[in-house]
């Protein structure tokens, strides 16, 4: 059984590689008509997804909002299938795409004082393209996660690692390479609200519950020198494109490590509430890892 698992891998690349290449022609108009319908299919077939999509969106809102509902179900098949256009067509087609971007001036003031950027976005709208834009400003290490996909991960690391992006895998030597990203006076890029493994986060709200949160951006706004910025990138409506939106956090990220983690699910929660509908509430956020204790209160 084992062996013949083994010998279905190659096929199910192949498959997937066609699939994505196929999608990657058509316009971004289609992908995200196609998108849409993709993503309410995802709501209909799997009933444990669209409770908790439905269940983490009312979280957050503090209610029920049919309508913003409705809208969050379709922008997540629109984010899944956009991925063919921003990995395999030419980067400056891509690039081409953005028709504004809010906050340039961030950066390049950053740059030009010899800061090193931490750019922190959350699971929210376009987040592929934030490391795309910010790479036309120098180069850009982003932590690189292998999806549970496994025919997925040659595709993204091969999307991501392009032009000045260079990818650093997420473990001890990934880590490394972010630090001294940093420390060399260049830019880095993760997404923070990603729930890590025992270990490698803390307990810190988010959005009113208890949520395991990785250590590691907050480990690395320590590094001396360092620029945070917040960015995400909004998907606009008909495949007309994108609008960056970068901006400096609203409260400082400082003290302990733990205090630090609070702060920067604070400022992933107000990037979030600016635009509900293209955050992938369908996300676990809420998961415990093995071997991590409960939250006190949750015991």
């Amino acid at each position: 059984m084992l062996r013949l698992s083994r010998m279905r891998r190659p096929f199910v690349h192949v498959i997937v590689n066609l699939l994505f290449r196929i999608l990657a022609q058509l316009p971004l108009a289609w992908l995200h008509r196609l998108g849409g319908w993709a993503g309410w299919l995802t709501w209909r077939l799997s009933p444990s997804y669209a409770r908790r999509l439905e269940a983490n969106l009312a979280n957050a809102l503090g209610r029920s909002d049919p309508a913003l509902l409705k809208a969050a179900i379709a922008e997540a098949g629109r984010q899944a299938l956009e991925l063919p256009f921003v990995w395999l067509r030419p980067q400056e087609e891509v690039l081409s795409r953005v028709v504004r971007v809010e906050g340039r001036e961030l950066i390049e003031r950053a740059r030009a004082e010899g800061a090193s950027v931490l750019f922190l976005t959350p699971h929210l709208g376009c987040f592929e393209m934030c490391a795309q834009y910010c790479s036309t400003h120098g180069p850009i290490t982003v932590l690189f996660r292998p999806p549970r996909k496994e025919a997925l991960g040659p595709l993204m690391e091969a999307g991501r690692s392009r032009g000045e992006i260079r990818v650093a895998p997420a473990d001890v030597s990934g880590v490394r390479r972010l630090v001294k990203a940093l420390r060399s006076g260049e830019m880095v890029g993760m997404l923070p609200d990603q729930a890590p493994a025992e270990g490698e986060g803390v307990w810190a709200p988010f959005f009113g519950r208890q949520a395991w949160t990785m250590t590691l951006a907050a480990r690395l706004s320590e590094v001396k020198g360092v620029k945070v910025l917040m960015i995400w990138t909004e998907r606009l409506p008909r495949g007309e494109g994108y609008v960056v939106r970068i901006s400096e956090p609203v409260e400082p990220i400082a003290g302990t490590l733990e205090e630090r983690c609070v702060a920067i699910n604070r400022e992933i929660e107000r990037l979030i509430l600016a635009g509900p509908s293209q955050y992938l509430w369908g996300y676990n956020r809420y998961k415990k890892p093995s071997g991590v204790p409960a939250p006190e209160g949750e015991r």
